[in-house]
């Protein structure tokens, strides 16, 4: 693990391998651990694999407040210090959020965009008011009640209940982190700007994972599938909103042919 410092704080990233510049970006409450079998598998495609721990959440530590298109500014600040000049930029959730921010700000850099179980649009005021509500309960009660009560939830409860121990990890690490960093994601979530406009200019291809049975995704967000000019799109039976793990080496296969794909696409 290294570290750059944006903002005058620490960001925590790994890079990997040679070849293609694939970005690895987790959701909320996570971390670049979640990628871990992601990055071995495109390792042994010969890629070169970066992951970043997005501010407050791994070893990076907290800004706060903090913007979706702060996030985006990070990850940009860790490719300049590697020199790349050209992505695909792969972001789970709210790594989605940050991917689309990055597109916005800085299009030039990306081959290929894939959102993984992520969306375009801005926070719904039912789902605002959630938002704001987790945020006063995590005031009053800290946030390691919060994340074991989050992390169940965001699987296929059949899932959930026959993977038991990877529950308890995924809420252990995500324990590990700090208050403030997850109150200030959730409200960077809070603010965040529409962007299906950045969808529908983007030049490069799009991958669309979508978990049939995503808990945290709105119904709605299907119709971003017809916004890019040019989409790869999966949907995967029941799979929640966690499918690199529900769906792994589904996934893993999607991911890597996407990323094939932006090659031929960016050689094209």
């Amino acid at each position: 693990m290294k570290f750059i410092s944006y903002q005058d704080k620490k960001i925590a990233y790994q890079s990997e391998g040679k070849g293609t510049a694939v970005v690895l970006v987790h959701g909320f409450c996570e971390d670049s651990n979640i990628w871990e079998d992601f990055r071995a598998d495109l390792l042994e495609e010969n890629y070169r694999v970066i992951r970043i721990d997005l501010p407050g959440f791994g070893r990076s530590e907290v800004v706060a407040p903090i913007t979706i298109e702060q996030m985006a500014e990070a990850v940009h600040a860790v490719l300049l210090k590697l020199n790349i000049k050209k992505v695909v930029f792969i972001g789970h959730s709210m790594g989605g959020y940050a991917g689309l921010a990055f597109a916005r700000l800085y299009p030039q850099m990306l081959t290929g965009l894939g959102l993984f179980h992520s969306h375009p649009y801005a926070d719904s005021e039912e789902k605002k008011d959630n938002r704001r509500k987790s945020i006063d309960f995590i005031k009053r009660q800290g946030h390691v009640l919060f994340v074991k009560q989050l992390i169940p939830g965001l699987f296929n409860p059949k899932f959930a209940n026959s993977n038991a121990f990877l529950i308890e990890k995924l809420t252990y690490r995500a324990a590990r982190g700090k208050s403030a960093g997850i109150i200030a994601a959730q409200q960077a979530m809070i603010d965040r700007k529409d962007e299906t406009q950045t969808l529908a200019k983007l030049e490069v291809p799009v991958l669309f994972i979508i978990g049939e049975e995503d808990p945290a995704v709105p119904p709605e967000s299907a119709e971003q599938i017809h916004l890019p000019q040019t989409a790869s799109i999966h949907i995967l039976e029941k799979v929640g909103h966690m499918g690199l793990f529900e769906a792994r080496k589904q996934t893993q296969r999607i991911v890597r042919q996407f990323i094939a794909f932006c090659e031929e696409n960016a050689v094209a």
